[in-house]
C-alpha cells in the first residue's frame, strides 16, 4: 500500500483561475478512498462545499458533500426537485429547514431526507459555523453547484435568474413560481 493510501492524503495540483478545486482520489482494490483534505472545493459565498462523491464512482446513483455554512448563512431559495432524493446528516451546529411554512432546526445528529417534489431549504441563523453532510440520488445535483460556481467565477452576479436557469438543467424548480 502506497503512503498516500495509508494515510488518506493524495498528491494534488493549484487550480487555474476560474477552475474547480479539485484534489484526486485514492483507489484501494477498486474503492474510491477520499481523505480528510480530498474531494473538490466549491464556494459559494459564505458556504464552502467538499464533494466527496460526485457519481462518477457509483454509477451516478448517489452523490456526497460535506457543506460549512457560515452564521447567518442563508441558503437557497425554497425549491423542489422533480428526480432525486436530498439527504442532510447534521455533523455539527444548528441547520433551519423549511418545508412549505413549517420550519424544523435539525442540531447534530439529526438526518433529514426530502424526497422528490417537496419544497424546501435551509439555512444557518446561528452565531455558530454549521456542517452538514448532504447525499443526492441519484447525483443529478452536483453540477447545479459547479454551475453557481461558475457564474460567480465569471465575474457575473448570482441572481435570481441565474440560479432558476442553473436549478431547471437538473430537474429542479423553485417552490414558488417566478422567485429563485
Amino acid at each position: 500500500m502506497t503512503e498516500e493510501a495509508k494515510t488518506g492524503e493524495s498528491k494534488t495540483r493549484e487550480p487555474k483561475a476560474g477552475e474547480p478545486q479539485t484534489h484526486e482520489s485514492q483507489f484501494i482494490s477498486g474503492v474510491s478512498v477520499v481523505g480528510p483534505g480530498g474531494g473538490e472545493s466549491i464556494i459559494l459565498g459564505s458556504t464552502r462545499m467538499r464533494v466527496l462523491e460526485d457519481g462518477s464512482h457509483t454509477g451516478h446513483r448517489l452523490a456526497i458533500a460535506e457543506s460549512v455554512l457560515a452564521p447567518h448563512t442563508q441558503g437557497p431559495p425554497q425549491h423542489r426537485h422533480a428526480r432525486h432524493d436530498e439527504g442532510f446528516y447534521i455533523l455539527s451546529g444548528t441547520v433551519r429547514f423549511t418545508v412549505g411554512n413549517e420550519e424544523y432546526d435539525a442540531s447534530t445528529g439529526t438526518l433529514v431526507m426530502v424526497p422528490p417534489g417537496t419544497p424546501h431549504t435551509f439555512a444557518n441563523p446561528s452565531d455558530e459555523p454549521a456542517v452538514m453532510l448532504s447525499t443526492f440520488t441519484p447525483d443529478l445535483y452536483v453540477q447545479y453547484f459547479r454551475d453557481l460556481q461558475k457564474v460567480l467565477a465569471e465575474g457575473r452576479p448570482l441572481t435570481p435568474q441565474a440560479n432558476a436557469d442553473a436549478m431547471s438543467r437538473y430537474a429542479t424548480e423553485p417552490a414558488t413560481p417566478g422567485l429563485a
